[in-house]
């Protein structure tokens, strides 16, 4: 196993500067995931770690080594891709041993690596099957498995659940979790699924337009985001965001005409404009709090969502306690002062 660098990356295509100086440090056995919407970079940033795309200034190391120049096979890396990339004319223990035969490894050790990896992943029933008598999540199993008998120092994962079914999707995000925890390889892994990042990393790395905005552990980002991009970013439903301005006599800012408490002054100015931002779970029914009038309400059976407006704003409000909402009611919402979170109207970081 060893760690990976990305030190001030940069990635162009001709004139256009798609990575603009990345830098992130990897541990030894981390699993740290690359999230984002479409676009962002992250899949670029993966495949310049995998060799597949080069780089056109800064570094990229795996363990101690700078691997820049070197091509796929010579990194000790294993990707897994989205596509499962399977030969369709092979059998599944075929595919799984294909790189290793193509080493010269002898043929007893292929033998012994391919058993193992199927064992670990369930697979040991499928080996004579082709890919094409198999389930999605089963080739992904066999994606994963050719990986896995490598034993490479660092595994890559390339949305590899995005093909899935949501129910399919849940279970192989616990399986390849399972598979970190009992291998302790290095793993970098890509999603545009904010739930995927927050429910396998160690840490995440939120990317927008070729940059890093914020590398942190799942809850501590969730917790406190850094600017108003990963604020709405990261949780499902995402944070609600309100004009609004401080009070600076009390600790309390005020929304429209409506003021209300907040824990702490945050250091900002009397009369200073913000952007307040409340989660869904963190807004209650209150008889102080203010008038939002229900559009949509989304009962899921554990939680009900309830799309509200307020003063010309779209708000979400999530419940675990079932209510009696119909569309057209008008609620009074309260945020618990002791969870909102403020931003600069201008620059939108965290204040």
């Amino acid at each position: 196993m060893s760690s990976v660098t990305v030190r001030k990356v940069r990635k162009s295509f001709g004139a256009v500067e798609v990575i603009h100086g990345v830098d992130i440090d990897i541990a030894d056995g981390e699993f740290v995931v690359l999230v984002g919407p479409s676009g962002c970079g992250k899949s670029t940033l993966l495949r310049m770690i995998a060799g597949l795309e080069s780089v056109t200034r800064g570094a990229i190391l795996v363990g101690e080594r700078i691997v820049n120049h070197l091509p796929p096979s010579e990194r000790d890396i294993a990707m897994v891709f989205q596509n499962y990339a399977l030969y369709p004319h092979m059998r599944v223990k075929d595919n799984m041993a294909f790189a290793l035969r193509l080493r010269g490894m002898p043929a007893s050790e292929v033998e012994e690596r391919v058993g193992r990896a199927a064992e670990i992943l369930g697979l040991a029933p499928y080996l004579e099957r082709y890919p094409r008598q198999l389930s999605g999540g089963q080739r992904q199993r066999v994606a994963m498995g050719r990986a896995i008998v490598r034993d490479p120092q660092v595994f890559l994962f390339d949305e590899p659940l995005s093909n899935l079914d949501a129910k399919l999707r849940v279970q192989m995000r616990t399986e390849i979790k399972e598979l970190h925890q009992r291998l302790k390889t290095t793993t970098v892994y890509v999603t545009h699924d904010q739930v995927e990042a927050m429910t396998m990393a160690d840490r995440i790395v939120v990317m927008q337009d070729g940059r890093v905005e914020q590398i942190g552990e799942p809850l501590e980002i969730f917790d406190r985001p850094a600017n108003l991009f990963v604020a709405g970013f990261i949780g499902s439903p995402s944070m609600n965001i309100l004009k609004a301005r401080m009070d600076g006599g009390e600790a309390a800012v005020q929304v429209e005409d409506i003021r209300l408490p907040i824990a702490g002054t945050h250091g900002v100015e009397h009369g200073q404009p913000i952007m307040l931002g409340i989660r869904p779970e963190h807004l209650e029914l209150a008889d102080d709090g203010f008038p939002a009038r229900i559009s949509v309400v989304e009962p899921t059976g554990s939680e009900t969502l309830v799309f509200v407006n307020f003063a010309g704003n779209d708000l979400v409000a999530l419940f675990r306690e079932r209510h009696s909402f119909r569309p057209g009611d008008t609620i009074r919402l309260r945020p618990r002062p002791d969870q909102v979170h403020l931003f600069h109207a201008e620059t939108g970081q965290r204040l």
